[in-house]
């Protein structure tokens, strides 16, 4: 049996509303871990929107397809935490993640991933981002009024 490794590509989709509310997800596994929704590609091919629009319905039972999935053109290449390096090859030590945001119209009600995350929340901007533990997740929340304003 061979053992599959996570791909070291992955998205971040900020979902937010028009009036800045941002949804963050409570890591299952690590109580205190709110994050907004990410994903590693299942494919090297994979194009990375299907990866978002996957990993949306995924995590929070969201159909990105029904709202504006818009690709900030941001990427961020970081370094993985120790304590996630084993669900990758031998040797990997960064990841490169592709910023997404989805505007909806009002907080909507989330089905969690059963395992991967134990609660959700909307919050204003400047509160989600000082509850983020990722600086890239952090930065993109920070980035959201001028992404609205430029209409992305």
């Amino acid at each position: 049996m061979t053992t599959r490794f996570k791909i070291p590509r992955s998205v971040l989709v900020v979902v937010h509303t028009p009036g800045l509310e941002v949804l963050l997800l409570e890591r299952a596994p690590w109580p205190g871990y709110w994050q907004s929704v990410t994903g590693s590609l299942e494919s090297d091919d994979e194009p990375l929107r299907e990866t978002a629009v996957r990993e949306v319905a995924e995590e929070t039972g969201i159909d990105a397809t029904r709202y504006r999935l818009a690709d900030w053109g941001i990427e961020n290449r970081y370094e993985i935490f120790a304590e996630w390096r084993w669900k990758y090859a031998p040797g990997v030590t960064h990841n490169v993640e592709h910023v997404f945001g989805l505007t909806v119209p009002a907080p909507v009600a989330v089905a969690l991933a059963p395992g991967e995350h134990s609660a959700y929340l909307w919050l204003p901007w400047r509160e989600a981002a000082e509850k983020c533990f990722s600086w890239t997740n952090r930065d993109a929340i920070l980035m959201l009024p001028e992404r609205l304003r430029a209409g992305l």
